[in-house]
């Protein structure tokens, strides 16, 4: 097992200790740090970017040849850690627990740890990891004129506010593919320079809001749909995603649950979960976006528009566009001719 001991005063700390225990070289452009290893250690990168007000990103892409224990020192630097596994796994404990806790794929973990602690971090051999961390620096973070934390629930605002760092926490989440979605996302960022610090930068925060959510609704009591495998939802999320790519394509509840291999109900549970809407409200919400997008973009008239994405009655669509934007796809058009010739 290689044994990594730190105390960081930063990211940039850890990312260096990690290298000396697995070699590699740091690379440095935009101020976006990576770690580039490829030895009988390790395989893969390591990157880390400092943003404003004390937000830190810490992105894992790497396979280890050996059984990792990281040993995170709280008294330097404590920062609120949001963890998502994308790929492989890791174990978390506290020094002050005997336990450790798995954190599997497309799953999350919330800690800090008093400012004495240790945290432990146990990453496996041979096991792809793709591991994404947001780090929040409290103190920093509330300086942030636009942040509120008053608006967080009970639990998240005391560890926000916990400056002085006196209390451990940790919350291991349930599964959530939304933010495996944005992880990817970032991954696939190819700008440079400051529109690629920007697009990051965004994302970022679209993870740390999907991570409070998630947070919310398990202090609300709300479950996962017990009726489906973690590999159904992803058939779920699959589904929902063809969906929007071919949104004109003609749907049916049987086709898609043939299509699937799931039952009628388990495709209802599955949409409910992860898009808040039933198949058929998915369908409707996914045209109707589509429609909007078509007569911003395109010359194509409402009749056109109505049948390219599926629709077949336009008094319906004209019906259904205003109860979702307030406005009748004429209204719509109109206002965007009105908006272009001033």
């Amino acid at each position: 097992m290689i044994e990594i001991g730190i105390k960081p005063d930063n990211l940039k700390d850890l990312l260096i200790e990690i290298k000396n225990h697995v070699g590699g070289t740091i690379k440095e452009e935009w101020n976006e740090f990576t770690l580039l290893v490829n030895n009988d250690k390790a395989t893969g990168s390591i990157r880390f970017m400092p943003f404003d007000w004390g937000v830190h990103l810490l992105d894992f892409n790497i396979t280890f040849r050996d059984d990792v224990k990281l040993s995170m020192h709280a008294n330097g630097f404590n920062p609120i850690r949001f963890a998502y596994v994308l790929n492989g796994y890791f174990e978390h404990k506290f020094s002050a627990d005997n336990r450790r806790i798995l954190i599997d794929q497309y799953h999350s973990l919330i800690f800090t740890n008093k400012a004495d602690g240790v945290n432990y971090i146990y990453f496996p051999k041979d096991t792809k990891l793709e591991i994404n961390s947001i780090e929040i620096v409290r103190k920093k973070f509330l300086k942030k004129r636009t942040t509120n934390v008053a608006t967080l629930n009970k639990k998240l605002y005391e560890v926000f506010v916990d400056t002085d760092e006196e209390n451990r926490f940790a919350h291991y989440g349930a599964l959530n593919l939304k933010i495996a979605d944005l992880v990817k996302k970032m991954q696939t960022i190819k700008a440079k320079g400051m529109l690629r610090v920007l697009r990051i930068e965004s994302i970022i925060y679209e993870i740390l809001s999907f991570h409070i959510q998630r947070h919310d609704k398990s202090q609300q009591g709300v479950p996962l749909p017990t009726s489906l495998t973690k590999s159904e939802l992803i058939l779920v999320r699959k589904l929902g995603k063809s969906i929007l790519k071919n949104p004109a394509k003609n749907y049916s509840l049987d086709q898609l649950a043939l299509a699937t291999g799931l039952s009628q109900a388990k495709l209802q549970d599955g949409f409910k979960f992860l898009y808040n809407r039933t198949v058929t409200e998915y369908i409707r919400h996914v045209r109707l976006e589509s429609a909007r997008d078509l007569i911003n973009t395109t010359d194509l008239n409402i009749s056109e528009v109505v049948y390219s994405i599926g629709f077949t009655s336009r008094s319906y669509f004209s019906k259904i566009f205003k109860e979702k934007y307030g406005l009748t796809p004429n209204e719509f058009k109109k206002q965007l001719v009105t908006a272009v010739a001033m």
